[in-house]
């Protein structure tokens, strides 16, 4: 598994949001965004992290910077997932994990105590071109965005 660092060009994507609309790298040029890897909607550590992104959507956007959460879960659990956590920010279907192998966010992970195959909680931010600036793995859910937050300097 190969991980992004800064300066690295991101790997193309075009996967369906929510609502089955296709969303791809492609979009986001000419833009910074946040890029977050998540194992799947609906569970404690997920609801908490993309519920911490939409809740700081509007300093993010303030500075120039689109979110998208991407994980293995299909649209329509997507779209309840937005619907019950009232989630603003941009939902990405990868069920077939390609992306997330591309990006590095899939690949063989301590759980446990165990080691498994999974989603590796990744954060990579972009600048307008699609290059990496940052690039953060296997991190914890609870208080990242703060930490992400600080780390580019907006708080």
């Amino acid at each position: 598994m190969t991980r992004l660092e800064p300066g690295d060009t991101a790997p193309a994507f075009s996967l369906e949001d929510d609502t089955g609309e296709p969303v791809s790298l492609a979009d986001l040029r000419g833009r910074k965004a946040i890029v977050y890897f998540y194992p799947a909607a609906m569970t404690p550590g997920c609801m908490t992290q993309a519920c911490d992104f939409s809740d700081s959507l509007e300093t993010l956007s303030g500075h120039g910077y689109a979110v998208v959460g991407i994980s293995p879960d299909q649209p329509a659990k997507l779209a309840r997932f937005r619907e019950k956590e009232h989630l603003t920010i941009t939902l990405l279907s990868d069920p077939d994990k390609n992306v997330l192998r591309a990006w590095g966010a899939y690949g063989q992970k301590t759980m446990y105590g165990k080691t498994v195959e999974g989603v590796i909680r990744s954060t990579v931010v972009l600048d307008e071109h699609g290059v990496v600036t940052h690039a953060w793995y296997n991190v914890k859910a609870t208080g990242h965005v703060a930490k992400l937050r600080r780390d580019l300097g907006l708080d």
